[in-house]
């Protein structure tokens, strides 16, 4: 976990271009759904920022253990 907030840092993993690797998954693989809060850095969001553009446009996040008691006992 990040010694800072104490939640831990997800990043989508990169290819040796730089270029973001996705895979499709099946939902019955999916254990909990997680709520993610943007690491925004040093920077201003644009004015016109719309929140549903906030896995593209983000680089890292922190998964927000304090949301629910289940997200807790897994992170």
């Amino acid at each position: 976990p990040c010694s800072d907030v104490g939640m831990r840092i997800v990043e989508p993993d990169l290819d040796n271009r730089g270029q973001r690797i996705m895979f499709i998954i099946h939902v019955d693989t999916i254990l909990r759904g997680a709520h993610l809060i943007d690491i925004y850095g040093t920077r201003f969001l644009p004015r016109h920022f719309k929140y549903s553009d906030s896995l593209d446009r983000f680089e890292a996040f922190y998964i927000n253990k304090y949301a629910d008691h289940h997200v807790h006992e897994i992170a």
